[in-house]
């Protein structure tokens, strides 16, 4: 018998925790049992639980895709491999901390509902990516237009969103007297904690106003930074967990060895103490958070896009370009750095070499186009929140533009190529590229997406002409210019 599943004979990991999993309960339900969830969340819980006298299990949901995932899930009896690898080593530990498991295409929602509804449950968490809180990217405010939110408000109790899902949940812990629970994203979006209420609150209020007053009366909505890359899971990963472990772990992820979490200390119902392992918990997050999606999250779009064009399929590929390499580094300091709050105690030459010294770890391959994905989602808060700072702050950019640019090039490709995009505007960029017929009217109509961009490419020449240059430059010079002459400068 091995830790995994008594049919693996040959598995061998280097750390697994020993608390008893007979007492587990799902103190947490979490939304959305994706790779960051089990390489970060799940880890940080796990080691939490080793230390603690009260082990709190988790019960993993998720509301879409295949039910292959949460079917081995189930098998292996909520246990999972992550291999956490450094340019120069590799540590194997199986997570034990998942008791339950519901795929609610298989299940029924009323599965995850009841769920969410039974007493012990404290914490809702959150990895649903940008997209899944249905609100509009610029504004955040809820979009009531879009289609499962639509749904939800005309079926209530049979939500498809996990906002609806939510909110069903709290109407029925308040319909039965029974204590509400606090919702904690772990998305990378700007005060997750703050979206995420707005939307919730939005929801509840086209719903019941009673039911919007108790949730806004009782239940907390706590914000979070969450800090490491853990990419999409190939063969050639699946491949270092079976040459590490001796198990091809379906369920497995490979991830880096860095990891951090920062947690705003405000839940309604408790919390385990994650400090154990190594999360700090402060009364605010938002600069960090700005710090991380800024400086790490901005950098990783920057090279998804460009470096795509340049023609690496891999972050630590674009890394190995070493004028590539010194763009990053110069977005990094010169422009995201001086966009963030001078309360920010921390050493940000020190961060944006940590950055890079990550970006360059070849051990973990997180592709280009992974990070390219549902690009109207991360714009706003990746790129147009830090740009219009530095023009408050007559700061000077060409970086940021070039970013912008970048993402115009790569989502004309996708068209005129007749890719699959993934990202939820779509249909709206084939219309602006079936619109317009030369490149510049195309960039013009895609730097007008209010959703996006809002309206600054009517209201700001200085924001429109530093794009459009970038633009150009790299439509009539190509990118390895255009980088090469950001390295220079």
């Amino acid at each position: 018998m091995t830790v995994l599943d008594r049919d693996v004979v040959n598995a061998n990991y280097d750390q697994t925790t020993t608390y008893d999993r007979s007492t587990l309960s799902s103190d947490i339900v979490h939304i959305g049992f994706g790779a960051f969830h089990r390489g970060h969340q799940a880890v940080y819980n796990d080691l939490t639980n080793d230390q603690s006298d009260k082990p709190w299990g988790i019960c993993e949901i998720n509301m879409f895709g295949p039910a292959n995932l949460i079917d081995d899930l189930s098998h292996q009896k909520g246990l999972f491999t992550v291999v956490e690898t450094s340019s120069t080593k590799t540590v194997s530990r199986v997570v034990r901390t998942v008791c339950e498991q519901i795929h609610t295409p298989k299940k029924g929602i009323q599965a995850a509902i009841d769920k969410m509804v039974e007493p012990q449950v404290k914490i809702v968490s959150l990895t649903i990516t940008e997209k899944g809180y249905c609100v509009d990217p610029q504004s955040g405010s809820l979009d009531v237009d879009n289609v499962l939110i639509a749904h939800d408000l005309a079926q209530p109790h049979q939500p498809q969103s996990a906002i609806g899902l939510i909110t069903e949940a709290l109407s029925q812990r308040m319909q039965n007297s029974l204590a509400p629970f606090s919702v904690m994203s772990c998305d990378n979006i700007p005060e997750n904690g703050v979206l995420t209420k707005n939307a919730v609150l939005s929801f509840a209020k086209q719903r019941d106003a009673e039911l919007a007053k108790w949730i806004e009366s009782n239940v907390s909505f706590p914000s979070t930074m969450v800090d490491r890359i853990v990419p999409a899971m190939t063969d050639d990963q699946f491949d270092v967990i079976e040459s590490k472990t001796g198990y091809r772990d379906p369920c497995g992820v490979v991830t880096e060895d860095f990891r951090q979490w920062v947690i705003e200390d405000n839940f309604v119902a408790g919390r385990p103490d994650w400090s154990i392992a190594g999360a700090m918990f402060v009364n605010d997050v938002l600069p960090y958070e700005e710090m991380k999606l800024r400086m790490l999250n901005g950098s990783h779009s920057f090279l998804a896009y460009n470096g795509s064009l340049a023609g690496y399929e891999f972050i630590f590929q674009c890394m190995q370009d070493d004028k590539l390499r010194a763009t990053t580094l110069r977005l990094m300091l010169d422009e995201q750095a001086r966009s963030l709050s001078d309360e920010l105690k921390v050493d940000l030459q020190q961060y944006a070499e940590l950055l890079i010294a990550r970006f360059s770890n070849s051990n973990i391959r997180h592709k280009t186009a992974q990070i390219a994905m549902d690009g109207s989602q991360k714009l706003p808060q990746r790129v147009l929140d830090p740009l219009l700072e530095l023009q408050k702050r007559d700061v000077d950019f060409a970086c940021l533009p070039t970013l912008i640019a970048g993402w115009m090039h790569y989502t004309i490709a996708q068209v005129v190529n007749k890719e699959a995009i993934a990202d939820p505007l779509a249909e709206t960029y084939a219309s602006v590229c079936e619109t317009n017929t030369t490149p510049e009217d195309r960039a013009h109509a895609l730097l007008s997406i209010d959703k996006i961009f809002g309206d600054q490419a009517q209201t700001n020449p200085q924001f429109t002409q530093a794009v459009m240059e970038a633009f150009d430059a790299i439509e009539h010079h190509g990118i390895a210019y255009v980088v090469d002459s950001l390295a220079k400068i």
